[in-house]
């Protein structure tokens, strides 16, 4: 569903990420994984277009990613950034329904999105008329991932969407989150810190450091046969990987 071919990214003299290779399956999900600053949020930024790689190039559904193309792509794609990213002069349901709105959506057809997606994720339908201020941490992401959702978009993405949120309310959304992925067969590209939420996503992992990708396969593949001292070292460090099924 994407690739991207030496695809690389410069800030003055330094990289961020260095010629890297990459090729999402369609209808899987794939994670991203590494230490802080490693480069696995700039290679996300790079497959939705927030930020232009210095070199290399991204192709989405067959076609190369360009700025004549850029907005019908983006329909096609939800994002849910760390921390939800909610508006916070809006209330859920406006947060939620924005780009359908600006599309112009007939009502009729918004208002049966926004119980479909609501009863998916769970979230009680009085939430949809609050604040992001008077919502719940778990709330606020439920929202979130609604607001990504909405358009029924070909590929997810993820960045951290569930790294500020208590360990049992996390516990409740993955399970939610991996279900509803599933159910709904998306392409999901993910961003974590989190060695144990990447298995228990990812069709593939991939394991940055410095800019790099070091090594991508299965769970069993980043155990069973690390390709340097690194990963089995990285691997070595992941406290709770037990519990990841």
């Amino acid at each position: 569903m994407i690739k991207l071919k030496g695809v690389s990214k410069a800030y003055g003299q330094a990289l961020a990420l260095h010629r890297s290779d990459l090729a999402l399956a369609r209808g899987a999900t794939t994670v991203l994984i590494g230490p802080s600053g490693c480069g696995k949020s700039t290679l996300l930024r790079i497959v939705v277009g927030l930020v232009a790689p210095t070199t290399g190039q991204v192709f989405f559904d067959g076609h190369q990613l360009t700025a004549a193309n850029m907005r019908s792509v983006r329909l096609r794609t939800g994002y849910v950034i760390q921390k939800g990213g909610l508006f916070p002069h809006m209330t859920a349901e406006a947060n939620v329904t924005l780009m359908a709105r600006h599309l112009r959506w007939d009502a009729t057809r918004i208002g049966e999105r926004l119980t479909e997606l609501a009863d998916l994720v769970h979230l009680p339908h009085a939430c949809l008329r609050r604040y992001p201020i008077r919502l719940s941490g778990g709330e606020c992401q439920r929202v979130s991932i609604m607001r990504a959702l909405f358009l029924d978009p070909d590929v997810l993405l993820m960045d951290e969407p569930l790294g500020a949120l208590d360990p049992m309310i996390r516990f409740g959304l993955q399970e939610e989150l991996r279900s509803i992925c599933r159910a709904l067969e998306k392409t999901v590209l993910l961003v974590t810190h989190d060695m144990a939420e990447a298995a228990f996503f990812g069709d593939t992992i991939v394991l940055i450091r410095a800019g790099r990708i070091v090594q991508q396969g299965t769970i069993e593949d980043l155990m069973q046969r690390p390709a340097n001292d690194f990963v089995q070292s990285f691997m070595r460090a992941q406290r709770g990987l037990r519990q990841w099924k």
